[in-house]
């Protein structure tokens, strides 16, 4: 399959003066959107954009877009994907789009390309704030204003990738996208939502939106047979077949009855909920046990089985997918993170609430998971009145007592005083001011009102003010000191590991789900695709080993700026702490490492957090270095 060598092409974009280029990087030298992000973010401070080598082909789920640049919020390296908006990206020709410098008014990025002409650019400016309140508002109002100027000059369905008012006024603003069917986005909106692109974006490029497509046709690899023997010399299966086996969890799982990431968690999560802020680390096993029976079995999870699961309401990010892991109902798409952060960890377990809440947070342009931490942990504030309604702009509490809690009333009025909270987030005079950051905002709260403010933000802390909110699982791996935190670049498993291994561990998914990134592969088919993917790299390219060796330089290279700081939340600490209990206690683990950590804990949680903090540093540095010892 291999022949004369192969070249990323890539658009290099100068926002500021509106000039640009097409340059080409050999295959070898980079493979994709990261290694090649990586080395232009600390040339050029730039945005790179992008599908991997395989964005068109036959292989499912090859057609992710990847975000990579220095994140907004994150202050190092990052990268962020979305799915299915590199398949109309892979219409253009070429591979990536870098962005450069800033326009000097918000403007729409058109990008066209006609059969084989060269690509069309132009940078067109908008007044943001009139498009944010034109339809459906928000980032659903760029796509449709994009649309509507520019869909005539496309020969078929263009794309629109979208920022909101959460871009101008906080750095974790979100890019938002949509598959466009007959002139239209549907209701199906993906997101690049972690590492605050979207700010990156409108703040230092200047640009509220990008709508891109064309008719170029390249040599994609479509040989199916081909696919097929490969899978069959691997696992005895055709390639469709074993990406159905693959992706049963995010179709459906008929071992639990439900489908989706937010339908298999909720399902088998039990005792492991985290709700209210994370309070439930506080709670016996008996007491979560009855939360998740009472609001999420027999009520929110039953919800979602009714009405998305049962009426087979699901759909595809926009490329051909066995998984149709996109679980709808109506205008709403049910994914278990932005649901598990704008639900029960604000005190939401009602679909009409945390639809309202987390519909306001997607039309704003939010990171659903960002929004709903830092929610959760100003709702904890006002509950324990370490702050008081009028400093937040709010006249209302939450409503968080578990006993008399009403599931549907109760529900409602959290997401209205949620709803609230990020209006004051995204006004110019907002009393949530969060254009640096939701650390530097509790770092400021906490000397005014006292350090139990900031022990209650649960988040990983980088550099001197880097900031995230972890992903939604009770786990150590979610709170490791590793260079990318808030993606699945660690272990989120829940079983117990000791730090050194669980570091180790850490550096090796950071690898794989590396691999997957720079190729654009979605990491719901990664049962296969981490096994296969360099096989098939040797086989199209012939460059396996080179493949394999630039993902770990990458890995080693974004590990070598890793800036991470030692927790700054009480709540941090025992969340890892009562994790280490719950083995003990609950799941009856008999480990000596288990053991050891318990009684280091018990006597002295704080020096112990820290010398578990810096075990996992250790594994994860020297595993991830070019030489590893």
């Amino acid at each position: 399959m291999t022949g004369k060598p192969v070249s990323l092409k890539v658009l290099m974009l100068d926002a500021a003066s509106g000039f640009y280029r097409l340059k080409r990087y050999l295959v070898g030298d980079f493979f994709g959107p990261v290694d090649l992000g990586i080395h232009m973010s600390f040339k050029h401070n730039s945005l790179t954009i992008g599908g991997g080598l395989l964005a068109g082909s036959i292989f499912p789920g090859s057609n992710r877009m990847i975000f990579c640049g220095i994140s907004p919020c994150w202050h190092g390296f990052y990268v962020s994907s979305m799915g299915g908006a590199a398949l109309v990206f892979d219409n253009l020709g070429i591979n990536q789009l870098v962005i450069l410098g800033k326009a000097d008014r918000p403007s729409i990025l058109y990008l066209n390309r006609n059969h084989g002409e060269e690509i069309d650019v132009e940078l067109v400016p908008v007044s943001p704030g009139k498009i944010w309140e034109k339809g459906r508002g928000g980032v659903y109002g760029v796509m449709e204003e994009a649309m509507s100027r520019f869909s005539g000059r496309y020969e078929t369905d263009p794309r629109v990738l979208a920022t909101g008012p959460a871009s101008r006024y906080t750095d974790f603003g979100a890019i938002a996208s949509a598959p466009v069917r007959k002139g239209k986005p549907t209701p199906v909106d993906t997101w690049a939502g972690r590492g605050g692109f979207g700010s990156k974006l409108f703040q230092e490029h200047g640009i509220v939106g990008i709508i891109y497509g064309g008719t170029y046709v390249d040599e994609d690899f479509r040989e199916r047979n081909v696919a097929d023997q490969w899978f069959e010399d691997k696992y005895k299966q055709r390639m469709a077949a074993k990406d159905i086996e693959a992706t049963t969890k995010y179709r459906y799982d008929p071992a639990v009855k439900t489908g989706g990431t937010f339908g298999v968690n909720y399902a088998t999560m039990s005792g492991n909920i985290l709700a209210f802020n994370y309070r439930t680390l506080y709670w016996s096993d008996r007491q979560r046990r009855e939360l998740h029976q009472r609001f999420i079995l027999d009520h929110y999870l039953k919800q979602f089985n009714e009405e998305t699961i049962q009426k087979k309401q699901q759909k595809t990010c926009g490329e051909p997918c066995a998984a149709v892991c996109k679980k709808m109902n109506g205008s709403f798409k049910k994914d278990y993170e932005p649901y598990q952060a704008m639900g029960p960890l604000c005190g939401i377990f009602d679909q009409r609430a945390a639809e309202k809440l987390a519909g306001h947070a997607d039309t704003l342009g939010f990171d659903g998971i960002g929004a709903g931490g830092i929610l959760a942990w100003l709702m904890d504030c006002l509950d324990e009145k370490l702050l008081d309604p009028d400093q937040l702009g709010v006249a209302m509490k939450p409503k968080w007592e578990f006993q008399d809690f009403d599931v549907v009333e109760d529900s409602m009025h959290n997401a209205e005083l949620g709803m609230l909270l990020l209006d004051e987030m995204v006004r110019p005079e907002g009393k949530i001011p969060l254009e640096k950051g939701a650390r530097k905002l509790a770092r400021g709260l906490a000397r005014e009102k006292g350090k139990p403010v900031m022990d209650r933000f649960v988040h990983n802390a980088f550099a001197r003010q880097g900031w995230m909110v972890p992903n939604q699982y009770w786990t150590p791996g979610v709170l490791a000191p590793m260079a990318i935190m808030g993606k699945y670049y660690m272990h989120y498993g829940n079983s117990f590991m000791a730090p050194r291994a669980l570091g180790k561990e850490n550096a090796h998914r950071m690898i794989q789900e590396l691999m997957l990134d720079n190729l654009g592969i979605c990491r719901f088919h990664r049962a296969w695709a981490e096994d296969l993917m360099p096989d098939i790299i040797e086989k199209i390219y012939g460059l396996k080993d080179r493949f394999l060796t630039s993902i770990s330089l990458t890995a080693g290279r974004i590990t070598s700026r890793n800036a991470s700081v030692f927790w700054e939340s009480e709540r941090n600490i025992d969340m890892v702490h009562t994790f280490l209990k719950n083995k003990k206690t609950v799941d009856k683990i008999q480990n000596p490492d288990l053991d050891h950590w318990l009684a280091l804990f018990g006597k002295d949680k704080h020096q112990a957090a820290f010398e578990f903090w810096y075990e996992m540093h250790k594994g994860t540095h020297e595993t991830l270095r070019e030489f590893p010892v």
